[in-house]
């Protein structure tokens, strides 16, 4: 495929936030779908918490698994676990601080154990360690601060004793997806009006296995305006790369570590920089998707320093950055060494992540520039543009903002980059 290829693509897929196929395995209508995710496809910023018994370990939410932990032992550190009451206020205020629009928690992650009040299982919150609900703690403390409140559920599940051989014995697989689709009943009506269900892990079972497609049914039944991912083997609403950044031609949320685990590990200090969470953040509003990055609390609920501390970061810049990030329009501009770009409408928002110093530079720029200034200080820019390229002057040599310098670029019409016209009309001699 040619760069212009490539670029003829994204342009023919500027409608795939909205466009995205009912694969819900619902009768719900393309149309239904845009009303239920407008929200969503606007707000392109979110929280993960993963939060759970493994917190209180500080090994990895996979340490069951790949520390071969027997069941019974695994059981005494539910005992243990004990956060300190309403820590999701800290995460909801955060959350808002960075400008992340919505939230999604794990209810119940591959361990088994379940944050919310079960009547199908003892093997919860409020009959365990911490004494209480803590899905009921987190959903206030979400609207509490006006986030939009997620669900994450695994359908995975290292606890109960059909979980693995529900592959192979037909008994077993009914009362485990009997048990499961209770538990996304009990999760869809306990709690008010739910806005996301995060299914995760379909192991070891097939779509027809889980029968998700009556459990999909049973969802929407429950609550008309929710939105599903497809992580239940079903296409759902919106699709979910990992640890990666990659376009899809429908809806899309890429969700990503801020180190490299999930849970709380306390030895892990690969963390993001704000400028890498930033140009992320910038990569997935670009391509019309949305970017969902993780926390992972401490046992106590607590949220680690260096998690506070980028975000707070990021909240910063968020500060006048974030409308050109929210309800941004898919940006056909993009080949720049040291920048990346975001669009509405006809302004171009060039995010300069390596200042290069005083004068910056779009080549291709087909697009005559009517205006620019500097998002930060509202100062104006002197621009010089030909047929090849676009430069913006007279600008100071140290970046006038971290972790990223937005320059707000007004044109005649919607902004075009050519560089292959570039390649081919520039002179040589």
């Amino acid at each position: 495929m040619t760069r212009r290829d490539y670029l003829h693509m994204l342009g023919a897929t500027a409608a795939f936030a909205q466009a995205a196929q009912n694969s819900s395995g619902t009768s719900a209508g393309d149309a239904d779908r845009e009303r239920r995710m407008q929200w969503w496809h606007q707000a392109r910023f979110g929280m993960f918490i993963h939060f759970g018994v493994y917190s209180t370990i500080g090994r990895h939410e996979w340490a069951m698994e790949e520390e071969a932990i027997p069941v019974r032992e695994y059981e005494q550190y539910a005992k243990n676990f004990k956060p300190k009451p309403n820590a999701a206020r800290a995460w909801a205020k955060l959350a808002k601080q960075a400008g992340q629009k919505y939230m999604v928690m794990t209810t119940k992650h591959h361990e088994g154990f379940c944050l919310f009040d079960s009547k199908l299982t003892d093997y919860c919150a409020p009959q365990q360690g911490p004494g209480r609900d803590l899905v009921a703690e987190y959903v206030e403390a979400a609207r509490a601060e006006g986030r939009r409140v997620g669900f994450y559920y695994s359908l995975m599940d290292w606890h109960h004793p059909d979980g693995a051989r529900c592959a192979t014995d037909e008994q077993a697989r009914r009362r485990f997806v009997e048990y499961i689709h209770g538990h996304i009943r009990e999760l869809l009506t306990n709690y008010g009006k739910i806005d996301i269900l995060w299914y995760d892990v379909a192991w070891p079972l097939d779509k027809d296995g889980w029968e998700s497609e009556k459990m999909n049914e049973m969802v929407f039944r429950l609550q008309p305006d929710i939105i599903v991912n497809n992580r239940n083997k079903l296409e759902g609403d919106f699709a979910t790369p990992e640890q990666t950044i990659r376009a899809e031609k429908r809806a899309w949320e890429s969700c990503m570590t801020m180190n490299g685990s999930w849970g709380y590990q306390r030895a892990d200090d690969n963390w993001k920089t704000p400028k890498t969470i930033v140009r992320n953040l910038i990569s997935c509003s670009r391509d019309g998707g949305n970017y969902l990055l993780n926390i992972g609390p401490k046992g106590d609920g607590s949220i680690p320093e260096e998690s506070v501390r980028i975000l707070t970061a990021v909240a910063k810049w968020m500060e006048h950055a974030g409308d050109t990030i929210y309800a941004s329009d898919i940006c056909q501009p993009r080949s720049s060494e040291y920048a990346s770009f975001t669009r509405k409408g006809n302004t171009l928002y060039m995010h300069v992540y390596f200042w290069p110093g005083s004068t910056v530079v779009i080549g291709g720029m087909m697009t005559p520039v009517k205006s620019a200034r500097i998002l930060a200080t509202g100062e104006q820019v002197k621009f010089e543009q030909d047929r090849f390229r676009v430069r913006f002057l007279n600008l100071p040599e140290k970046a006038p903002d971290e972790p990223a310098t937005t320059i707000a670029i007004e044109c005649y019409g919607e902004p075009k980059q050519d560089t292959d016209f570039v390649r081919r009309e520039r002179p040589r001699v």
